[in-house]
């Protein structure tokens, strides 16, 4: 990081709802999470009184179990956002430039900013036409976050060729990727893979995550990863999260359905972006988005108000949960019929 960045650069808006009473639509995580995570909590938090084994074995395999990768090319994080700042860090110096797209994940302009380098936004639909060459990094979320398109995997594999070849580090943000049924990412040469056990283990405050890279890149990334950056509940709840592929198969089904309902109940008031993700973006058309985010919040429901996203002027963004909750949701929203 470099010091006299932080002169200059602010935390960013993130969803997310603290008090209890208000159903949470601005955090796109999982309203349930895997069945037996409270009893692994309990068994490693007795445990906790040593210091976590800081090569993760267990962690690392069924991380890499999970993303179809070498165990090797694993490094664990407190979560996907700590695992991004390791990479920016690891990648980025002062006077360098990454592509970054947008609308998308406010933090990765943040974070770049953060080692003293310069962003230059791409709209997240052309960012994998780009060519990539002069710059230290390129970042790609798939599925988008907020928009919620997934990248077409030979379209990505083919723009990580060409960093490949202008000696460019590619990071894939693929925290929303579980709800998609493609390939990931993890352990393509000279690509970066981002993971978060966060959105679809519905664990937010666990803090767990991992990003997979190979050759050079990874040893780099092994380097300057700081000593037990795991907790001992974390690690095993992760790894038992990561064995619960009936649960993300489940949890996938289940999401899908209740977006196509979602939409089809949202689209006479809203235009619905397309999306493969837990969340839609909605256009608010004549309504003003923060008069949307108030009046959902006067009935018990939070909702993002996307307006916080660069490019986004008319639209709030609304997570997918469990069809009792979304119909709360239906009945928060100004103009939604009954």
């Amino acid at each position: 990081m470099h010091p006299d960045a932080l002169e200059s650069v602010g935390r960013v808006a993130h969803g997310g709802e603290s008090d209890p009473d208000v159903l949470d639509f601005s955090a796109n995580t999982n309203p349930e999470r895997p069945p037996g995570v409270a009893d692994v909590y309990a068994a490693a938090l007795d445990e906790s009184r040593r210091y976590p084994d800081d090569d993760y074995p267990e962690f690392r395999t069924a991380a890499a179990e999970y993303v179809d990768c070498d165990p090797n090319a694993v490094i664990p994080s407190p979560g996907g956002l700590a695992g991004m700042r390791l990479a920016f860090e690891s990648t980025l110096g002062p006077g360098d430039s990454a592509l970054v797209p947008y609308p998308s994940f406010s933090e990765y302009a943040r974070e770049v900013r953060l080692q003293g380098a310069d962003p230059e936004f791409v709209p997240h639909d052309g960012i994998l036409d780009v060519d990539p060459s002069g710059h230290s990094l390129a970042v790609v979320c798939t599925p988008n976050n907020p928009t919620g398109e997934v990248s077409d995997p030979d379209a990505l594999r083919r723009f990580a060729l060409r960093c490949r070849e202008s000696e460019t580090v590619l990071l894939v943000d693929e925290a929303f990727l579980d709800y998609v049924d493609r390939p990931s990412m993890a352990g393509e040469p000279g690509v970066v893979v981002a993971r978060s056990l966060t959105k679809v283990f519905g664990s937010p405050g666990i803090r767990a995550g991992f990003l997979v890279a190979d050759g050079d890149l990874r040893e780099r990334l092994a380097t300057a990863r700081p000593a037990w950056n795991l907790s001992t509940p974390a690690a095993r709840v992760g790894a038992h999260c990561l064995r619960a592929t009936d649960f993300v198969a489940e949890t996938r089904e289940r999401t899908a359905e209740e977006r196509a309902r979602l939409r089809e109940r949202l689209e006479p008031a809203y235009d619905v972006a397309p999306s493969d993700a837990p969340f839609l973006l909605l256009d608010t058309r004549e309504r003003d988005p923060v008069a949307v985010v108030e009046h959902a919040r006067e009935r018990g429901v939070a909702v993002r108000d996307a307006t916080t996203f660069r490019g986004l002027d008319n639209h709030v963004r609304v997570a997918v949960k469990r069809r009792s909750e979304n119909d709360e949701l239906l009945g928060a929203l100004p103009g939604v019929e009954p």
